[in-house]
C-alpha cells in the first residue's frame, strides 16, 4: 500500500482487483487508474480522451514519490480523471509495455527512467513523455499540474496535429529501429576483445574501481567479460598481452572489492544494493533486486575461481544466506525485489529512503557498548555526524544516518586499538550479530512477492555456479528447487507455456524474449553443476518454444515480445546488456553453448545471424553489449567438451567433477556419459558421446577439442595435465 494511509480506504480503483504488487500500491490513489488491457482502449476511444501511461515498479523510490505529490492529491488527480484515461503499468510485469514506450521516451527526450509518463492517443501511438514530474514547477522543468493542463488544451485544440504528429513518430521511430541494425561480417574476434578492453579499461576509476563516475553500477556482465578477456590474452602468442592481461583481472578485481567493502552491499543482512549514488560505493541507492544478486553470485564464483581468494568465497556465501532467508518462496521460486524506502519508525507518518539500514552511532554504541561501538564504527566509516556526503543526499534524509562500509581494513582496526585481528574479528562478528537481531525489530522495506521468470533464470544460473564451483550442494539444491518451481508454476502445462510472473498462485502474461533466454541460460549452467540431463532437454523443448515465438526467421535475431502480440505499437529487437542482458546477447550466447553441448550446426547457425544482425554494434561499441562479445569470443575460439563417464555418485567421479567446478573454464561444455538413458539422449545429438565409457570400472573423463577428444583419463592429476596443455 501506499507510504500515507490518509487516502487508503476513502477511494477504491480499478487496480485493486490485480495481483501485481505496484498495481495493488496504487489502488487506494484517488486516480481511476485501470490496469492496461482492452477495458482501458475501449474507454479511451468511447470518450475520446488521451491515455495517460504512467510505468513503474513497487521498489521504486521516485514512483514512491511522484504517488505522495500527485496521484493522491486530489486536485491533480481530478484533473487526470477529467480529460485522461489513466493506465497503471508494473514495467515488471509488462516489459513489452515499457520498452515501447521508454524507446520513445528515450528517442523524444533523450533520457529514460521511471516512473515512466507518457501520454497516448486511444489507438496507443505517444505524443508525449517523459518521468518524473515534479507536481508544480520547477527550474527547467514543468510541473505535473500545468504539465496536465496544457497537454489536455492542445488535445481538444489541435487534435489533428497530434494524431498526424504520433503516427508519423512511430513511423520513424520504426524505420529507425529497422535500419538500425545492417548484416555486417567478417569481425574480427581479436579486434572485438580488443575494443571491449580499450572501453573497459577507458572508463575505469583507478581509485575506487567501477566504471565512469557516479552513479555507480554493479554491471557484472562487464566483468566476466573482462575475465575472459584476462584469460584469453594470458595465452596469447603474442606476450606483450601479458600486462593487459592482468591489469583486466586487476580492474575486475578491485570493482568486486570495491563494491563487496562499500555500503552498496548490506554489511549487516547480506546481498546487494541497486547501485551506489557516489563514485566511492559508499551510499547506495537501498532498494534491492534479485537480478543483481543472481549476477553478481556468478561474477563474485568466477573471481574465485581465478584467484581462489576467501575474501571472495565469502560474498558469494553471504549473499547466498540473504537470498535464502528474505527472498525465497516456500516452494522454491525467489522474490523480485525488495525496497528503498521504509518507515524509520511503526509510528511515522511516511517512508524514507534506506530507513531500514541506516544508523545513528549513538544506536551503535548502545547496542554494543563503548569499547565494541568504537571498533565497530572506526571499522564501518560510522560518525557522529552521520557519513553521506551532502551530495549523496540530496534530501537531507540521511543527516546524522551512517551507511556501514568497510572504511579500515581489520589489521588497521587491529593496529590502532592495539588488539590482534583475530581479536577484532570475534568483536566485528558478534557486533554484526547484535545488529542483526535489533534491525530486525524495525518495520521491513516491502517486499515486491512477485516471481519472474527471467530473474529466476538469472539465479538459478548463479547459484548452479556457485554451487558447483564451491562443493555447495545446498546451494545447487536452491537452484533446482527454483527450475523445478518455474517448470510446475509457471508454465500453461508442465515444461510448456512459459508466462512471465507468478504471485500468490496465479500466472501473469505470457513469457517474453528475456524469460526463455535468461531461464534456458539458467538451465545449461544447472546441468553442467548437476549432470541431471533433464535440464538440458528442458532448455533445448524452451530453445525451440523461444524460436517459434520471437524468432525473426527472415533476418535473425530475436523481437522482445511475440510475433503476434497485439496492441505493439513498435516492433523491437533489444541488443544492449544493461542491468539485465538483452534476449539477443543471451539467446546468442545459449545458442553457441547448445551447438557445443549437442553438436547441432543449427544453433551456430543461428547464432552467427545474431552476431552479424548486431555486428555494428559488437565492432563499435563492444562494452555495451558485453554478454554478446563473451557469445562472439566462444563461437570463435573453438569450444572445449569435456565428458565425465560412469556413475556420478562415485567418489572418484566426484573427484573429477569437483576439479573442473573448481576451475575457471570459459569455454568447455560439461557432459555426463551416465550409461543408461541421457547418455542415449545426448548420442541422438552428438554421436561421439555414445562409445564413452569408463575405464574399466574406473570412472573417466574425455577431453575434446572441436569434437576430436584425447584418450580418456582417470585421475585429476592426469585430467589437470591436459587442461594446462590445452591453455
Amino acid at each position: 500500500m501506499s507510504d500515507t494511509t490518509a487516502t487508503a480506504h476513502k477511494f477504491t480503483n480499478a487496480l485493486a482487483k490485480e495481483r501485481s504488487p505496484y498495481l495493488l500500491q496504487h489502488a487506494h490513489n484517488p486516480v481511476n487508474w485501470l490496469p492496461w488491457g482492452e477495458e482501458a482502449f475501449a474507454k479511451a476511444k468511447a470518450e475520446d480522451k488521451p491515455i495517460f501511461l504512467s510505468s513503474g515498479y513497487s521498489t521504486c523510490h521516485w514512483c514512491h514519490v511522484m504517488e505522495r505529490e500527485s496521484f493522491e492529491n486530489e486536485d491533480v488527480a481530478k484533473v487526470i480523471n477529467e480529460n485522461f484515461i489513466p493506465i497503471k503499468v508494473d514495467r515488471e510485469e509488462r516489459p513489452d509495455v515499457d520498452l515501447t514506450y521508454m524507446t520513445y521516451v528515450q528517442a523524444a527526450s533523450g533520457h529514460g527512467g521511471w516512473p515512466m509518463s507518457v501520454f497516448l492517443t486511444p489507438e496507443l501511438k505517444p505524443f508525449y513523455g517523459g518521468t518524473y514530474y515534479p507536481p508544480d514547477d520547477a527550474p527547467g522543468r514543468i510541473g505535473f499540474k500545468n504539465l496536465l493542463t496544457e497537454l489536455h488544451k492542445v488535445w481538444t485544440e489541435d487534435r489533428k496535429g497530434i494524431d498526424d504528429r504520433a503516427a508519423r513518430a512511430v513511423e520513424k521511430l520504426q524505420e529507425h529501429l529497422d535500419n538500425e541494425n545492417k548484416e555486417v561480417t567478417g569481425i574480427e574476434p581479436d579486434a572485438v576483445l580488443q575494443k571491449a578492453y580499450d572501453d573497459l579499461s577507458g572508463s575505469f576509476d583507478y581509485h575506487e574501481g567501477g566504471f565512469g563516475s557516479a552513479p555507480k553500477f554493479p554491471r557484472s556482465t562487464g566483468l566476466n567479460l573482462l575475465m575472459r578477456i584476462h584469460r584469453r590474452f594470458a595465452e596469447h602468442e603474442d606476450k606483450t598481452r601479458e600486462s593487459e592481461s592482468n591489469w583486466a583481472m586487476e580492474m575486475t578485481a578491485k570493482t568486486l572489492r570495491g563494491m563487496a567493502n562499500g555500503g552498496m552491499r548490506d554489511h549487516v543482512g547480506g546481498g546487494f544494493h541497486r547501485y551506489s549514488v557516489d563514485g566511492y560505493w559508499h551510499i547506495p541507492h537501498y532498494e534491492k533486486m534479485l537480478y543483481d544478486q543472481a549476477q553478481l553470485l556468478t561474477a563474485y564464483t568466477e573471481a574465485w575461481q581465478i584467484t581462489q581468494n576467501v575474501f571472495f568465497e565469502a560474498i558469494v556465501r553471504n549473499t547466498v544466506a540473504y537470498l535464502k532467508r528474505d527472498m525465497l518462496h516456500n516452494d522454491g521460486g525467489f522474490f523480485s525485489a525488495e525496497d528503498a524506502d521504509s518507515l524509520a519508525a511503526p509510528d511515522a507518518d511516511h517512508k524514507t529512503e534506506g530507513a531500514f539500514y541506516v544508523w545513528k552511532a549513538a544506536e551503535i554504541d548502545e547496542l554494543l557498548g563503548k569499547e565494541d561501538g568504537s571498533i565497530f564504527r572506526y571499522a564501518y566509516g560510522a560518525r557522529r555526524d552521520g557519513n553521506a556526503r551532502p551530495e549523496s543526499d540530496p534530501h537531507g534524509e540521511l543527516k546524522g544516518l551512517n551507511t556501514l562500509f568497510r572504511a579500515v581494513s581489520f589489521k588497521k582496526t587491529a593496529e590502532f586499538f592495539k588488539k590482534s585481528p583475530e581479536e577484532i574479528k570475534a568483536i566485528i562478528d558478534k557486533s554484526i550479530a547484535t545488529l542483526f537481531a535489533a534491525r530486525a525489530k524495525r518495520p521491513r522495506p516491502h517486499l515486491d512477492d512477485k516471481i519472474i521468470a527471467a530473474w529466476n533464470g538469472l539465479t538459478i544460473s548463479g547459484l548452479a555456479r556457485a554451487g558447483a564451483a564451491l562443493g555447495d550442494s545446498d546451494m545447487t539444491a536452491l537452484a533446482v528447487g527454483a527450475a523445478q518451481f518455474l517448470h510446475d508454476q509457471l508454465c500453461s502445462e508442465p515444461g510448456k507455456g512459459l508466462h512471465r510472473s507468478w504471485r500468490e498462485g496465479e500466472r501473469g502474461p505470457k513469457a517474453f524474449a528475456i524469460d526463455y533466454a535468461c531461464l534456458i541460460h539458467g538451465l545449461l549452467d544447472l546441468y553442467q553443476a548437476s549432470f541431471d540431463v533433464k535440464w538440458l532437454q528442458w532448455a533445448t523443448a524452451l530453445q525451440s518454444e523461444m524460436d517459434t515465438l520471437f524468432l525473426d526467421t527472415k533476418n535473425g535475431g530475436y523481437y522482445s515480445v511475440h510475433t503476434d502480440m497485439p496492441n505493439s505499437v513498435l516492433r523491437i529487437k533489444e541488443d544492449y546488456d544493461g542491468a539485465e542482458p538483452s534476449p539477443n546477447s543471451l539467446a546468442a550466447l545459449n545458442l553457441v553453448r547448445l551447438s557445443s553441448l549437442l553438436a547441432q550446426d543449427s544453433y551456430k547457425q543461428q547464432a552467427e545471424k545474431i552476431f552479424a544482425l548486431f555486428g555494428t554494434t559488437l565492432k563499435d561499441s563492444t562494452s555495451s553489449v558485453p554478454v554478446m562479445a563473451i557469445a562472439f569470443d566462444l563461437h570463435h575460439r573453438g569450444k572445449q567438451q569435456i565428458v565425465l563417464a560412469g556413475d556420478s555418485t562415485t567418489p572418484e567421479f566426484q573427484a573429477l567433477a569437483a576439479h573442473l567446478h573448481r576451475k575457471f573454464l570459459p569455454n568447455a561444455a560439461l557432459l555426463h556419459a551416465d550409461g543408461g538413458a541421457g547418455q542415449q539422449w545426448l548420442a541422438t545429438h552428438n554421436e561421439a558421446i555414445a562409445g564413452m565409457k569408463p575405464v574399466g570400472e574406473k570412472p573417466a573423463a574425455y577431453v575434446c577439442q572441436n569434437f576430436t577428444c584425447q584418450a580418456p583419463v582417470t585421475t585429476v592429476e592426469e585430467l589437470e595435465k591436459i587442461l594446462v596443455h590445452q591453455h
